[in-house]
């Protein structure tokens, strides 16, 4: 197994949260936007899964904003895959 296909197995794994609301953002964003995102990006996709699941839900359900710049990138390009302006 290729180091990028493992990274990617790890990465699978890290989106599996305690959380439904969590999973259903992040795996298939995690499927269909994620490979198509530059280096610096994808790295701050990899941090945001680091975060703990209670700050992720209140960032995802408009409760809180994070306060990390890179955080609160990454939520809003979530959010604007599955909330479309």
């Amino acid at each position: 197994m290729s180091e990028e296909n493992i990274e990617l197995k790890r990465l699978q794994w890290e989106c599996r949260r305690g959380m439904l609301e969590l999973d259903v953002l992040f795996k298939p964003f995690l499927d269909e936007a994620y490979p198509q995102l530059d280096a610096a990006d994808q790295a701050r996709f990899r941090n945001l899964l680091k975060c703990e699941d209670p700050d992720l839900f209140s960032w995802f359900m408009n409760y809180n904003t994070p306060q990390d710049p890179d955080h609160a990138r990454m939520v809003r390009m979530i959010l604007d895959r599955v909330q479309p302006h």
